[in-house]
């Protein structure tokens, strides 16, 4: 079928106050990882208004929407959880949950990081609707959770227990309305030093855990200069991003200490090496220090647990991918002009859904991925608008390049 893109455009440009409102509401509702339920209820209210064909909250809580009934399967996820507030007296411009719009600024918790994927796929659905694009396709529209808390959680889920496979997952994370095809994996590691107390009076007594850290912190510190380079995605980091202790009291010699580390994997990284290249170190082995992965067991906002280890692994789709070459041809065919293609800093869902099973992945979202954790975060309404463009016209333009 012919695809009016100038018919897709204006019918986005028509619900910008739409968008907005809804936009707005999603803000005003608190919903930190696994406390999403207000936000589910919301969503699901607004796929209803604008006439979803199927609506369905699985039992970890993801909302799923769906309009059509052709073979091809595709899917949008936008996570709809939301980081915590930080410290409040940063938030100068208006509350964290209290929106705000200046213009085209749309200010508040969630803006960017990122609940405006989420209104811009829904108001997709209705443009679809509204203009009878329905094809050989059936779209499924997630809202999933617990992504702030363990990336790709959600997914492992749906894939596993829910049996849904789509032939590919545009994920709705802000790019600036950039077409973005990758980023770095990660994984959160845990470095355990023991030690003997005794009272701080007489250390020599006892085996301070915080001192056989410290060398340790050192050539992590170092280690992190020369990690793997990958041309795309750049390079591995390491980061310590806790550390804790246990002591009698204060007046005695620790005997443990833990640090977390925050490791970024680049392409050509795996978690078995990443673990070894810290386990190597001089340090490590000198302390006879404790190397292991975290595991994530939080229960979602339903009480359902799914354990998983906490390795979220990189994942790059070519540029020639049908996936990245569909999102191009939309994008031109909806603004005349050639699009910026990239990658992210952060990491996604798209950890579990081609980092781990191979579906493949492609990114467009609206918001700035430098909005992502801010205070004071905000989206733009016309992001809102051109993403909701660009999301209704993607299936067609998918299902007409396989033919």
């Amino acid at each position: 079928m012919a695809i009016d893109f100038k018919a897709i455009k204006a019918k986005a440009e028509s619900y910008a106050d739409d968008m907005t409102k809804f936009m707005c509401d999603l803000i005003a509702i608190p919903g930190e990882s696994c406390q999403e339920g207000p936000t589910v209820q919301r969503i699901k209210e607004e796929m209803e208004k604008v006439g979803f064909d199927k609506i369905e909250i699985d039992p970890m809580g993801n909302i799923l929407g769906w309009i059509g009934h052709g073979k091809h399967l595709i899917a949008m996820d936008a996570h709809i959880d939301n980081v915590g507030v930080g410290e409040i007296a940063n938030w100068t411009v208006t509350g964290p949950f209290e929106p705000k719009v200046i213009g085209d600024e749309i200010y508040g918790r969630g803006g960017s990081d990122q609940e405006g994927g989420m209104v811009s796929m829904v108001y997709a659905g209705k443009i679809i609707k509204d203009l009878h694009l329905e094809d050989d396709y059936t779209l499924l529209v997630v809202g999933s959770v617990q992504e702030e808390d363990c990336d790709g959680l959600c997914w492992q889920y749906i894939i596993n227990e829910d049996k849904i496979k789509p032939e590919f997952v545009l994920i709705t994370e802000p790019t600036s309305l950039r077409i973005y095809r990758g980023h770095r994996g990660r994984m959160e590691i845990k470095v355990h030093t023991p030690g003997i107390s005794c009272h701080g009076s007489a250390p020599e007594r006892g085996d301070n855990a915080i001192y056989k850290m410290a060398p340790i912190i050192n050539e992590i510190r170092a280690l992190n200069e020369n990690l793997h380079y990958d041309p795309f995605l750049g390079k591995g980091t390491v980061t310590i991003s806790e550390i804790f202790f246990t002591s009698p009291s204060r007046c005695a010699v620790a005997d443990s200490c833990t640090i977390s580390l925050d490791r970024r994997l680049t392409d050509g990284e795996t978690w078995e090496s990443a673990l070894q290249e810290i386990r190597n170190l001089p340090s490590v082995k000198e302390a006879k220090a404790e190397v292991s992965m975290y595991t994530y067991e939080r229960p979602s906002y339903t009480d359902l647990v799914y354990p998983t280890e906490c390795y979220f692994p990189t994942w790059v789709i070519p540029e020639d991918h049908v996936a990245t070459q569909t999102l191009a041809t939309a994008y031109e065919s909806l603004f005349d002009s050639k699009p910026v293609i990239d990658k992210w800093t952060f990491s996604t869902n798209g950890v579990s859904i081609m980092g781990r099973y191979g579906i493949p992945c492609i990114g467009f979202g609206p918001g700035a991925e430098e909005q992502a954790h801010a205070p004071n975060e905000k989206t733009w309404t016309s992001h809102l608008v051109t993403a909701a463009a660009m999301y209704a016209a993607v299936p067609s333009v998918y299902v007409e390049k396989l033919k």
